[in-house]
């Protein structure tokens, strides 16, 4: 029996293990699943948001077991674990659970033309969504696309980050107690080859979340099933900071934007373009309060950077920054592995660093913060639109109009003014980016309509006096020239003109 082994990053002890799926064993769990569905969808939205409500109130109560699970599996602090992973899921059932039935109810969709028919548009589930998630945030943001594909009527399959199973099997065991139906919800700890396997035997959606390359292997592989998908991909995060930016504002939000989670958020702020005319002081208070942070145990009291997660993606900060510094790069806080066990890397500033550096071009996933100094607010924009990555980035001004102005100029799917990190918790808000960001949204009414498959309905609202239609054959010129007519008035007349051309044309 093949098995994953998890360790504990802040000092490398193996604090569990989980059976491993093989490629049967994942087919099989998809066709209980595809079982379970049918009845779960029939049993209708109040009985499913009632499971789920339930299960938030279970998480709720064993909030302080699954912190600690979360911050020994994946090495965040203890609060980061509460606030970034437990509370968003929380208030996302509550906030779905009360909203679904008003934004999966049908739509009207008024005809201007055909004004004697109408259209509505209404949802039904997909079949079973497949999951697969990351190890950074391994609760939030798979499950956050597995409560709404429940609550849509779907099954779904949770393939969990290899470095991070146990925390998915506790929310498998927190489902449990809630009454949820084991096949309705499966979690398939296995390798991303087998993963990649069952894409084309039958699941309906598939949301993942990971690295820009692995995301275009699984498009790929979705694109070849003709599955429906959605890509939440990498980062290069910027954050603009103008010359009427408050900087008692500014320095603490870009030291957690970059630092929280150790920089492992894909919307971490992984580059900052600081005006010049308050460069020199941005610097200087945030390499201050960096060098305060508190790195060590994430379970300990007053600590305020965890470990890495993964040591693959600790080698690439410790390039990022080496590369950087070769290339002549100043380091004024941090910039090193921190000795001794775990996967910890110091939270480091760069400074004299330019887009020819990986550390300001690549995705750094780590916790470092290069800051570069801009003449003008168009260079800042310019530069941070110079990027393959497009999810989230940050502006800071004293204006309400120009922070409005420049958000809408920056090539990214979020944009957030004088504030970092927080919309992925806000559940009514949609969530992705553009160019190699991904493709599609999570979160928000679309988020939770995307769980679902649309349908149009077109009918008759006022029968007609004549069983027949001008459209119909026989052909006739007659007849184009009594349709030519008619578009042409209906495309250059108010209403009142286009319901003569229809009666006419009816008519005869």
């Amino acid at each position: 029996m093949a098995v994953i082994d998890v360790t504990n990053p802040s000092n490398g002890e193996k604090i569990g293990q989980v059976e491993a799926f093989t490629q049967k064993r994942a087919i099989e769990a998809l066709a209980r699943a595809r079982a379970a569905q049918a009845r779960w969808d029939a049993g209708g939205l109040d009985a499913r948001a009632r499971v789920l409500l339930r299960f938030r109130d279970i998480l709720l109560d064993r909030a302080d077991e699954v912190c600690e699970l979360l911050s020994r599996e994946n090495g965040k602090v203890l609060q980061e674990s509460l606030e970034m992973e437990v509370f968003p899921i929380a208030d996302l059932v509550t906030y779905f659970a009360g909203k679904a039935r008003e934004i999966l109810d049908t739509r009207p969709i008024p005809l201007h033309l055909l004004m004697y028919r109408r259209s509505y548009l209404h949802y039904r589930p997909r079949g079973v969504v497949f999951v697969i998630g990351p190890w950074n945030f391994p609760f939030t943001i798979p499950f956050g696309s597995v409560l709404m594909a429940l609550l849509a009527g779907n099954a779904v399959l949770l393939k969990p980050a290899s470095l991070t199973p146990l925390i998915a099997m506790k929310g498998r065991e927190l489902f449990d107690e809630a009454g949820l139906d084991p096949d309705l919800f499966q979690v398939l700890p296995c390798s991303g080859k087998i993963a990649s396997g069952l894409i084309d035997k039958g699941v309906d959606y598939v949301n993942f979340t990971g690295s820009t390359p692995t995301g275009r292997l699984v498009a790929s592989k979705c694109g070849k099933a003709l599955v429906p998908c959605s890509m939440e991909l990498g980062g290069k995060d910027p954050a603009i900071v103008l010359p009427d930016a408050n900087i008692d504002l500014v320095v603490p939000s870009l030291v957690w934007g970059a630092f929280a989670n150790a920089g492992q958020v894909c919307a971490s702020v992984e580059r900052a373009y600081v005006h010049e005319q308050v460069y020199d002081e941005v610097v200087s208070r945030v390499v201050e309060r960096t060098r305060r942070l508190d790195v060590g145990n994430p379970l300990e009291d007053g600590t305020d950077m965890g470990p890495m997660t993964d040591p693959v993606q600790l080698a690439i900060v410790e390039r990022h920054v080496e590369d950087a510094v070769k290339a002549g790069a100043s380091v004024l806080c941090g910039g090193s592995r921190i000795e001794g066990p775990g996967n910890y890397f110091e939270p480091t500033v760069l400074v004299d660093v330019d887009e020819t550096m990986s550390c300001l071009s690549e995705e750094t996933f780590g916790p470092t913060l290069p800051i570069v100094k801009v003449s003008s607010v168009d260079e800042a924009i310019r530069r941070a639109n110079d990027s393959d990555f497009g999810l989230n980035a940050y502006v800071f001004t004293s204006s309400r109009s120009e922070g409005r102005r420049v958000a809408e100029r920056i090539d990214a799917g979020g944009v957030l003014v004088n504030e970092v990190l927080i919309t992925h918790a806000c559940p009514e808000t949609p969530w992705g980016g553009v160019k190699t960001s991904g493709i599609g949204r999570v979160h928000g009414d679309d988020g939770l309509r995307e769980m679902c498959e649309v349908y149009h309905v077109n009918e008759e609202k006022v029968r007609l006096p004549v069983a027949w239609s001008p459209f119909w054959q026989p052909y006739s010129h007659d007849m184009y020239r009594r349709i030519l007519a008619a578009a042409r008035t209906l495309q250059r007349s108010g209403l009142r003109g286009r319901a003569d051309a229809l009666r006419s044309l009816f008519t005869g």
